[in-house]
């Protein structure tokens, strides 16, 4: 097996490439950087392949962490989504390198395709060590409007839990909060992210969500208001709709 460096793994990328997807890909998500037309799927087994080879050595993490930062750097559209799913695993022993280079990238975030990608692998780490929801919690303010987005959805966990415990309660309130302060944000994608935190929720606790539309669903943008209600008995999206 010859040694999984970033110009083996780019070739892997570019060989699987699809010229007529990658012109639909670069409007679609509405790229300038370069953008080879790889299907998602191909990606994910691709990063899977390579996450088991590296994973196999002594030095598993810290190389992991080389190529997905190598990836990243790269700037290829399909790059940096293989780059985080390269980091995108539950229990990883010695997480701190990976938590710190997710990290990093927050300021590479432009689009949401990119940001979720990447919004997955911080998921499993916060979930991991949940006493990094205080750095976190610093998104909130950044005046990048990808990292404030990225405080929500890398804390959806917390709005699809089933049986959440007291201290888990409390993180969800914690996030509401910052979903709450998020309100006035105009951008689409804020809305949007407020929206999906609170879709995710109302299947597991409708009661909490019809109480957050109620006291916060006016000043929202109505597509975000009807995407959080989405999954709410209509006559709950009627209520908040006739405010």
């Amino acid at each position: 097996m010859s040694e999984l460096t970033l110009e083996t793994a780019l070739t892997a990328l570019e060989a699987a490439a699809e010229p007529d997807r990658a012109a639909q890909m670069v409007s679609y998500h509405k790229q300038k950087r370069r953008v080879l037309g790889v299907p998602n799927p191909t990606i994910n087994a691709l990063s899977q392949e390579w996450r088991q080879e590296l994973s196999a050595g002594e030095d598993g993490v810290a190389t992991r962490c080389s190529l997905a930062q190598d990836l990243w750097a790269s700037d290829v559209f399909e790059a940096r989504i293989a780059a985080a799913k390269l980091l995108t695993q539950a229990r990883i022993k010695e997480d701190t390198a990976v938590w710190e280079l997710l990290q990093s990238w927050l300021p590479g975030f432009d689009s949401w395709a990119i940001a979720d990608h990447a919004a997955s692998a911080i998921q499993k780490r916060l979930q991991a060590a949940p006493e990094r929801l205080d750095i976190v919690e610093g998104w909130t303010t950044s005046e990048h409007m990808w990292t404030r987005r990225a405080a929500l959805v890398s804390t959806l966990p917390w709005a699809k839990l089933p049986n959440p415990k007291p201290e888990e309660l409390a993180t969800r309130e914690r996030i509401l909060g910052w979903a709450a302060a998020y309100v006035p944000d105009r951008n689409w994608f804020m809305q949007k992210s407020i929206a999906w935190w609170l879709r995710d929720l109302s299947k597991h606790d409708a009661d909490r969500t019809r109480a957050f539309l109620a006291e916060h669903g006016e000043a929202m943008k109505p597509f975000a208001r009807k995407e959080a209600a989405k999954y709410l008995p209509a006559a709950a999206v009627f209520d908040v709709d006739s405010q």
